[in-house]
């Protein structure tokens, strides 16, 4: 799939990013101790980021994916407030504090689905079977959190 052509078909407002590199995403996946989904793999080689309408980040760029999900596993409070993130793998947000996630098991991402943390309540939701459900979901308006 070429992914900056299906997103700009499905969001007009869509902006993308240099794309990251091999040895970028070798890197990252490095730091975070696990392959990254395919798919989200191949979007970020062609696209390092996926910003839509308002510039809200559909997609993070690989640095922010690192660096937040790092600080989500490893920062001392948020084991207090929360249940543990190592079964997630942030990828976006939705502008009000809730991200959107693939499910960890195993110390790898195992099936395509998208899950919603709520930041409020803690919990991790079924959102949409794969990274471009998700996409045309959130665009359309179809997923709504």
């Amino acid at each position: 799939m070429n992914w900056k052509e299906h997103i700009a078909a499905i969001c007009a407002q869509a902006s993308f990013s240099e794309p990251a590199g091999e040895q970028t995403l070798s890197a990252a996946e490095t730091q975070l101790g696990m392959r990254l989904p395919e798919e989200l793999r191949e979007l970020l080689a062609e696209s390092n980021g996926v910003r839509g309408e308002y510039e809200l980040a559909l997609i993070w760029p690989i640095e922010r994916i690192v660096a937040d999900n790092r600080l989500f596993r490893e920062d001392e409070s948020f084991k207090t407030l929360y249940m543990p993130f190592d079964g997630l793998l942030f990828f976006a947000d939705a502008g009000n504090g809730d991200q959107f996630a693939f499910a960890v098991a195993g110390g790898q991402v195992r099936r395509p689905d998208i899950f919603v943390w709520n930041h409020e309540e803690d919990s991790r939701t079924w959102l949409a079977k794969d990274l471009c459900d998700y996409l045309e979901g959130w665009i359309s308006g179809r997923i709504a959190i």
